[in-house]
């Protein structure tokens, strides 16, 4: 196997052997603690400009099945601890470095990525690149910057998904969406319409739509100023839906702050609280910023909080026919614990307002 090797911006490095496509890159690092659902992961768009560290020592051993892809790949690296190159699993097309070369993702095995966790836990996310040889000068490493991903990753044009039994027409607008969104709208009976990212609040609102979806999607959500203004606009009229991102841009909209996390929260077990009941969730998430809940408490309510920080996880917005999360309750790959938040959703359609348990 070729030599390779992942540079940290600060100067330390960790050799490997090379995997997926034979090129360098830069990019922003982060971990996921998955334990499985390295395809979902892969697939996801939400780690557009970003090299994936996975928690888990061994990935690939159940090889690629494409039906379980999420969307188009957008990380721009990968990193294990050990790659299986012999998949085991009746549903297995072909190896995960043959869908690494044929994404154009180069990675590296053999990487102590427990170590690699640990740096990102203690100093927070930092810049690294994959590189053949460690370079001398690393200022393209340190200058780099995860900007302009939500364009990048929407798509560029208007796609309907149509119910068998339909109920309801939903607007989806996609920032970098999961195909499972889509899925678990148009099983409950919506038709779904997917918009580009730039779309705008007056077509949405002319369109004859019970309600609208916004999804999750990559970077810094106070970047996407034109998608906050859009969202300003028709918010309070249309009964609305926010997933991750669309958390984010959602609060913005409204008035809010966000932060950015040390390190995110990056898997597929994130606990979240009810503010007001008992239970607390299983969660899948995958982001680096958080919504300041206390920016929005004139307008807004808590709904949920991380167990394991305390970070905004959910708000409601009453009067305005809104609710939002920021985690992943489509989990495709996931615990299904939050699943039952599409039918708030269709309540919320149906002139309901949200009501915590």
């Amino acid at each position: 196997m070729k030599k390779g090797y992942l540079v940290l911006s600060d100067g330390r490095y960790f050799e490997g052997e090379r995997i997926g496509a034979d090129k360098e890159t830069v990019g922003e690092l982060v971990f996921t603690t998955g334990m499985e659902g390295y395809l979902e992961t892969l697939t996801d768009e939400s780690y557009a400009g970003q090299i994936i560290t996975q928690t888990f020592p061994l990935i690939g051993n159940y090889g690629v099945i494409e039906e379980d892809f999420e969307g188009e790949p957008a990380a721009l690296g990968y990193i294990v601890s050990e790659l299986c190159d012999k998949p085991s699993n009746f549903r297995s097309q072909y190896p995960l470095d043959e869908f690494l070369k044929k994404k154009d993702i180069p990675g590296l095995a053999g990487i102590d990525t427990r170590l690699v966790t640990r740096i990102i836990r203690e100093q927070g996310v930092i810049n690294a690149g994959i590189f053949d040889e460690v370079p001398s000068d690393l200022s393209a490493v340190r200058s780099y910057a995860v900007k302009g991903v939500v364009r990048a990753v929407s798509t560029d044009k208007k796609e309907i998904f149509v119910a068998d039994k339909q109920k309801y027409s939903v607007a989806l607008i996609d920032y970098g969406s999961k195909r499972n969104i889509v899925r678990n709208l148009v099983k409950r009976g919506c038709t779904v319409t997917v918009f580009p990212c730039d779309v705008k609040a007056e077509e949405i609102l002319r369109g004859g739509f019970d309600g609208v979806m916004l999804s999750n999607g990559p970077g810094d959500p106070a970047e996407n100023v034109e998608c906050i203004a859009e969202i300003a606009k028709f918010i309070g009229k249309i009964p609305t839906f926010g997933i991750c991102l669309g958390h984010q841009l959602t609060a913005l909209a409204m008035g809010g702050k966000t932060i950015k996390l040390k390190y995110g929260h990056r898997g597929g077990n994130q606990p979240v609280k009810e503010v007001k009941g008992k239970r607390t969730y299983i969660t899948s998430q995958n982001h680096g910023y958080a919504v300041v809940a206390d920016s929005l408490r004139a307008v807004a309510e808590e709904i949920f909080v991380n167990a394991n920080d305390g970070s905004s996880e959910g708000l409601t917005y009453p009067g305005k026919k809104c609710f939002t999360v920021q985690f992943h309750p489509e989990a495709a790959s996931g615990p299904h614990d939050a699943e039952f938040l599409f039918d708030k959703f269709l309540a919320l359609m149906e002139g309901k307002e949200y009501a915590q348990e």
